[in-house]
């Protein structure tokens, strides 16, 4: 068991993972300060939680200040929200990355990053080689821990509406039990099961002989722990 004096660091808590994710750390005992990134205030409140309200433009000046043991990258868009690709790539490549070069730089030990199935730099889509060029990008960084997640379609209530992820998700729930064997990977993986699994590897991570570097596909992320 990890003792409760851990602090963390969530970017995009007001998103489907980092909500979830922020409410599992904030339940955690093993964190004594959990701080949250925000373009404006959650409404939520608790002892331990401090908001941070920010330009996420100066990313890295903005976190200047900020010390935390473990940073939770939660950041993501879609390419119809985001308008083009120039300001898809800010938010799922330049965000992260800046936050993972300051949050190194201020001492963080353990960087965990929802990446996607299929990221690589190499791949014929944009938007997977978005995702592995921002995997490279963190691990560049040298962190004692990295964790990177590759999830598929992620389930679950969304405060926007995404219309072809709504179609997916309708699909998934009765796709999902006959996504079996090489196909379990592409079943639609619940984004409440993604965050805890999310805060579970930190402790794994320092009680464990986990490696120090670990990707995690979505059908590893499918299993019940």
């Amino acid at each position: 068991m990890v003792d409760g004096k851990r602090s963390a660091l969530v970017l995009g808590a007001s998103g489907l993972v980092g909500g979830f994710c922020l409410r599992h750390l904030l339940a955690s005992a093993c964190y004594e300060q959990v701080t949250a990134i925000v373009r404006r205030p959650l409404e939520m409140e608790c002892e331990k939680l401090d908001q941070r309200v920010i330009n996420f433009d100066w990313l890295e000046q903005e976190l200047a200040d900020i010390s935390a043991d473990d940073v939770f990258c939660c950041l993501g868009t879609t390419m119809k929200k985001a308008g083009s690709q120039d300001a898809f790539k800010l938010v799922d490549y330049e965000y992260p990355a800046a936050a993972a070069h300051a949050m190194k730089r201020n001492g963080s030990s353990h960087f965990l990053l929802v990446s996607a199935l299929g990221a690589s730099e190499k791949s014929l889509f944009f938007y997977n080689r978005v995702k592995g060029k921002v995997e490279r990008a963190v691990l560049e960084e040298g962190f004692p821990f990295v964790t990177i997640f590759r999830p598929s379609l992620l389930l679950g209530e969304r405060h926007e509406s995404r219309f072809l992820e709504g179609i997916g998700m309708k699909a998934a729930a009765w796709l999902n039990p006959l996504m079996q064997g090489p196909l379990r990977k592409y079943a639609g993986l619940d984004a409440n099961k993604l965050a805890y699994r999310m805060v579970h590897e930190v402790e794994q991570a320092l009680t464990t002989n986990r490696p120090p570097i670990l990707t995690l596909e979505s059908d590893c992320l499918q299993k019940v722990l």
